[in-house]
């Protein structure tokens, strides 16, 4: 049953049950062409990082690690004898022995500036497998 609505002539008129977009269009237009203003105005390079700043007592003694370019890596007790590691695997069994015998140790990690940092991640990887939780980067 359509309604319908009647005119002077007598004749009648459907009502139509559509919705007009063109308003939604033109509001639509107008967003972007502010978006497109706005957009260029704020520097997309810009993030706020948190700056680190020196640590306020560092630990008097500390398992040391001494990463060198060559492949080869000096581990050890700050202050103590040194050892000279070729190979990942025996850096990963001397940190566990390290960490065994002194477990309350943290491990501070010194690399030379021309190591890759994948080799500086690999070795944080090996002693979060010997179960040390505290690691440092030094820088010199």
């Amino acid at each position: 049953m359509a309604q319908h609505s009647t005119l002077r002539g007598g004749r009648s008129r459907k009502f139509k049950a559509e919705i007009n977009v063109v308003p939604y269009i033109d509001v639509m237009l107008v967003l972007l062409v502010i978006f497109m203003v706005v957009a260029p105005l704020a520097p997309p390079n810009s993030i706020n990082l948190p700056k680190a700043g020196r640590s306020t007592q560092p630990p008097s003694e500390y398992i040391e690690i001494e990463l060198k370019p060559d492949g080869a890596a000096r581990i050890g007790i700050h202050g103590q004898a040194m050892e000279t590691v070729s190979a990942r695997q025996q850096l990963g069994a001397r940190l566990s022995r390290l960490n065994r015998t002194h477990p309350e140790l943290p491990l501070m990690i010194s690399a030379d500036k021309d190591i890759r940092y994948d080799e500086v991640v690999q070795t944080i990887a090996e002693a979060n497998k010997a179960g040390i939780a505290r690691v440092g980067l030094t820088t010199r």
